[in-house]
């Protein structure tokens, strides 16, 4: 192995074995491990290790795969963290030479054998893309490499006609197959099914869910361990867009409203937290100053949440989707779950008061003197009082994870809350979380317009705060009537008023609190949102 330097494309890596035999040469592997992939993986952007300190990376494992005319590795890495945890992560390689290369994204330039060429990602190699779906079309089983590939029953295309990346790389990289399938490659890994894989299936062969994209197929890695997911397919669904990005658009024009209705907001009549509200009984004041139309698509998407839930806790055989009591082990989990976070914040405000002023810094000072009344709340969860059940829920339910079609919405990526272990994401919880996460975005939602427009509306903040917190009582409102409604006439149980007012209460206020850690560390300036969350959830 010569000494190479990564930056010129002139020194390439050379290994004396030939490619396909790579992962048998234990030199490789370790040049590839440290020096190649060091350089490579820490600019990705599904690269979730950022905020940490690298300490080195091992391959864990790798599988070979082949189409015609090329060889291709999936690689399982661990990367370990000088924090004293580690994360896995899943690589399709490639080795191609300069007439072959389509991409421009290179891992590094490398040498096998006699032959020169590049170290890529698979997946942008056509090649690549093309043999795995013709796998999920034929439904693979590869005992020898423990690849499972699963052709779902919605899926009836035979033949590969395109692929090519869903737009930007997240998390996760999505290819979309023939315009009409998305295949989701997960680059982060656990050693359990993928719950969005879980759900996904589950909800389109046993309950035949309409709301979400129909699952098409899968790629597992079936190990003694346990099966790891590689891959979820699911169909394309036809969009205008996430329901973030049409309700910024909607509380725009709200809020513009303001002005060109000459609306004052102190003469706006306001209501409780949780009152529910049909659309008829919506005072003409508020229905004059928002319009109806938001009110019906609110009254859709509680609709098509509560047909989630109701699917999710639909089914009496499966024990992993089995609608579930509250009882004493899930109180300690949640309870210390709920503890270790809040201490968390509370230690994030300390070290942030600095980067706050203004407001956020008066609410911050409120916050931290009421922490014994926000840290009792969190205690006094008594699992005997609750008659309503839990149930596998979406786990990281915001407006961003809803597609907009036409008059309708389409819920996806049910693979739970990013800071949660794979372990914590599968345990049964009130589906009123999920509808708690949606308030908390709607709230978001309301702020965001405010502190994206200051200058378009001619009121003070303390003016638009006020008609923020107006409107969002009304959402809530809204929401709740048809959600409580049709999740009670499909047999949910959720519980009756008082039970869901406090367990809604207590998802808010566990949502409100998860947020503010993420806020004071990228934005402190949004601290506002989540701080102003908790005050009117707390009534302190």
């Amino acid at each position: 192995m010569e000494n190479a330097n990564q930056d010129t494309f002139a020194n390439p890596f050379k290994f004396k074995s030939e490619w396909k035999n790579a992962f048998t040469d234990e030199e490789f592997i370790k040049v590839f491990a440290s020096d190649i992939l060091e350089n490579y993986i820490i600019n990705k952007r599904w690269y979730g290790g950022k905020a940490s300190t690298l300490k080195y990376i091992e391959v864990v494992d790798h599988f070979k795969i082949t189409s015609k005319k090329n060889t291709y590795y999936g690689v399982l890495l661990e990367v370990n963290f000088k924090e004293a945890f580690y994360q896995h992560y899943f690589m399709p390689l490639a080795f191609m030479t300069s007439d072959e290369l389509d991409t421009s994204t290179i891992i590094s330039p490398a040498q096998f054998g006699p032959i020169e060429g590049y170290l890529v990602d698979a997946l942008h190699q056509e090649d690549f893309r093309k043999l795995l779906f013709d796998n999920i079309v034929q439904a693979t089983e590869n005992p020898e490499l423990k690849l499972v590939f699963h052709k779902g029953s919605q899926f009836h295309d035979k033949e590969y006609k395109s692929s090519k990346f869903m737009g930007l790389e997240q998390s996760n990289t999505s290819i979309i197959f023939n315009d009409a399938f998305v295949l989701k490659i997960f680059r982060r890994i656990y050693v359990s099914t993928n719950p969005d894989y879980e759900i996904s299936r589950f909800l389109t062969e046993r309950m035949h869910f309409k709301s979400s994209p129909a699952y098409t197929g899968s790629i597992n890695l079936a190990l003694p361990e346990g099966n790891i997911t590689l891959g979820l397919m699911q169909e394309l669904v036809p969009n205008q867009g996430d329901a973030w990005k049409f309700m910024l658009e909607e509380i725009d024009g709200v809020f513009s409203n303001l002005k060109n209705k000459k609306i004052k907001i102190e003469k706006l009549p306001d209501i409780p937290m949780f009152k529910r509200l049909k659309i008829n009984e919506i005072p003409p004041e508020i229905i004059d100053w928002v319009g109806l139309s938001l009110f019906l698509r609110l009254q859709t998407l509680a609709k098509r949440t509560a047909e989630m839930h109701i699917a999710l806790g639909g089914d009496i055989h499966d024990t992993a989707f089995t609608p579930t009591t509250y009882n004493g082990d899930y109180t300690v989990w949640l309870k210390n779950r709920m503890l270790y976070q809040f201490q968390n914040r509370l230690n994030i405000i300390e070290n942030s008061l600095h980067k706050l002023d203004g407001l956020a810094l008066e609410l911050a000072h409120q916050f931290m003197e009421n922490k014994k009344i926000v840290r009792k709340h969190f205690v006094d969860f008594d699992w005997t009082k609750m008659k309503s059940e839990r149930i596998r829920i979406h786990g990281d339910y915001h407006l961003g994870q809803i597609l907009v079609n036409g008059d309708d919405f389409y819920i996806l990526d049910f693979e739970g809350e990013p800071e949660s272990t794979i372990r914590d994401r599968k345990v049964k919880q009130p589906p009123l979380k999920d509808v708690a996460g949606l308030f908390r975005s709607f709230h978001y939602a309301i702020y965001a317009t405010i502190f994206n427009n200051k200058d378009k509306y001619p009121y003070d903040q303390d003016q638009l705060f006020q008609a923020a917190e107006i409107l969002f009582h009304y959402f809530v409102g809204a929401f709740l009537e048809t959600y409580i409604d049709k999740a009670q006439s499909g047999n949910l149980n959720i519980g009756y008023s008082h039970e869901i007012e406090f367990l809604l209460k207590y998802c808010l206020l566990e949502k409100a609190v998860y947020e503010l850690g993420y806020e004071l560390n990228s934005r402190p300036r949004w601290a506002v949102i989540p701080l102003r969350g908790i005050q009117s959830i707390m009534n302190y």
